[in-house]
């Protein structure tokens, strides 16, 4: 995949979730516990 076909796909999935930042996608990646914070 070119980076151009990445960026359309993330920006296409960003707008069906109503989001306005990659930080917002992170945000709501967190809330819904797709991804878990590192520990250490």
């Amino acid at each position: 995949m070119s980076e151009g076909t990445i960026k359309t796909h993330l920006s296409r999935l960003m707008a069906k979730l109503g989001l306005t930042s990659r930080a917002q996608a992170v945000v709501l990646s967190y809330d819904c516990g797709l991804v878990e914070p590192a520990t250490r």
